[in-house]
């Protein structure tokens, strides 16, 4: 199969991780909106129409399938591409909630959103994690986690500045759901910073789990066609993939 990704910027790379750890396709075709990211701080009209965009553009592609990585666009994009598109369509929340209940057996277990503030204002995971019957849910915008990520601080002083900013009233939780493809670099920090005591969901893992369940996958793929596209300086995303993925881009 031939897979595209999209997200608004570079954190879908951590879900284009996963799935070259799998080994699940035989191309895979990035797609980063670096010209206009963040989405997280956009209204809902701008997001569906920069996601139609983004849509456009696989249109061509022969792929038989798209992962929409950036959780903002899952929470408010998702069904509008799936109106308009010749293919599937997948967005990063529900493979998360799923995943979390695959984790947790106490619907009373204390789940900690993480995510930016567009998502958190969605109320895409708390809809659906109040659907599956879990009762306690603190939902946490965490934007200031992305430029720091892209600055390429996953561990330091600063990170662990804004992450006591963050948490320092919030009780240690019995998962973590990363809402944001750029937090699973920074989840060993977030992970020692509540004693390791929690459990990380992780969107690219959960995207893996999610295809496996749906979809049929006869061989593995170890060397995988690799395409990575920006809408703005490309050349700065297949030099981040190639240090993130240990890839030739």
């Amino acid at each position: 199969m031939k897979v595209g990704v999209f997200d608004s910027g570079i954190g879908g790379l951590t879900v284009v991780k996963s799935l070259l750890e799998h080994q699940l396709f035989e191309e895979i075709i990035y797609f980063g909106d670096t010209a206009r990211v963040p989405y997280g701080i956009k209204d809902k009209n701008t997001i569906v129409r920069y996601s139609l965009e983004a849509l456009e553009f696989f249109k061509n592609f022969d792929i038989d399938l798209l992962i929409t990585a950036c959780n903002t666009v899952s929470a408010y994009a998702l069904e509008e591409m799936r109106s308009q598109a010749p293919f599937d369509v997948i967005g990063v929340v529900e493979p998360g909630i799923i995943a979390t209940q695959n984790a947790l057996d106490d619907k009373h277990s204390n789940i900690l959103v993480l995510a930016t503030q567009a998502t958190i204002n969605s109320k895409a995971y708390e809809t659906l994690l109040q659907r599956a019957d879990f009762k306690n849910i603190t939902s946490k915008a965490t934007g200031l986690f992305v430029p720091i990520i892209e600055e390429g601080l996953f561990e330091g002083e600063v990170l662990q500045s804004v992450m006591t900013h963050y948490f320092k009233e919030v009780p240690c939780p019995d998962a973590i759901i990363l809402g944001c493809t750029h937090f699973p670099l920074i989840s060993q920090t977030i992970g020692s910073y509540f004693g390791h005591k929690a459990t990380l969901i992780h969107s690219g893992e959960a995207i893996v789990e999610y295809l496996e369940a749906h979809y049929k996958f006869e061989k593995k793929f170890s060397n995988p066609k690799l395409k990575f596209f920006a809408s703005e300086n490309p050349e700065a995303l297949r030099a981040i993939a190639r240090d993130w993925l240990s890839v030739e881009t």
